[in-house]
């Protein structure tokens, strides 16, 4: 049983979208949990992934080639787990700031953590304050992430968290930032609870966060 789960994590890190699957449906005819494979296979591999790119062993491609072997393996996964009532890792709402297109770290970040088994609620780029507050009232995530690429966005950071604050809504969330131009100090001076330099941290800080 350990060995397929293994295959599953050593196909999903190398890209192999159609051999996870397979294998998934495989483990799944022979009896075994659809939660068990998902923290045996699809987590393990990914935190696999997650470590090389931190370690500058594998890069942006390749991380996106292993996300999506990993959803190829989540359709089949997705169904089940929500019959099993399986909790997941913490509800995480993301996005990209106002004024602000860029989302290929958004989107990194947003599969590091389904990978992770986080539950996530993907706004899109160019959100406005005003979206994210109606998104965290409806949604009732634990996290919100937030990601801007331009300096001149990053100002829409702060405005967001005082717009969570005017809600009353701010202290309920876990709020992390990221993005090339923002820092650890950006971060404290605005009042996040947490700044992420890169999609595979990001999977750390939100871990620490939720004990």
């Amino acid at each position: 049983m350990a060995d397929i789960l293994q295959q599953i994590a050593s196909n999903l890190y190398d890209g192999e979208d159609q051999e996870v699957a397979t294998l998934v449906q495989k483990a799944l005819d022979q009896g075994m949990v659809p939660a068990d494979i998902l923290s045996g296979s699809f987590i393990a591999g990914m935190d696999e992934v997650g470590k090389d790119f931190k370690a500058g062993d594998l890069f942006v491609p390749e991380v996106l080639i292993a996300a999506r072997a990993m959803h190829a393996g989540m359709n089949i996964l997705r169904p089940l787990l929500t019959e099993s009532d399986i909790p997941s890792a913490g509800k995480y709402l993301i996005g990209t700031v106002k004024g602000d297109l860029h989302d290929i770290g958004k989107n990194l970040v947003k599969m590091m953590l389904e990978g992770a088994g986080f539950e996530t609620i993907d706004l899109g780029t160019d959100v406005e304050p005003a979206a994210f507050v109606a998104a965290v009232r409806k949604h009732q995530p634990k996290f919100v992430g937030m990601s801007a690429l331009l300096t001149t966005t990053m100002v829409q950071m702060k405005a967001t968290i005082e717009a969570l604050e005017e809600a009353g809504l701010r202290d309920s969330i876990k709020i992390m930032i990221g993005g090339a131009p923002v820092t650890e100090a950006f971060a404290k001076e605005i009042g996040a609870d947490a700044y992420a330099p890169d999609a595979a941290t990001a999977v750390d800080v939100a871990r620490n966060l939720a004990i």
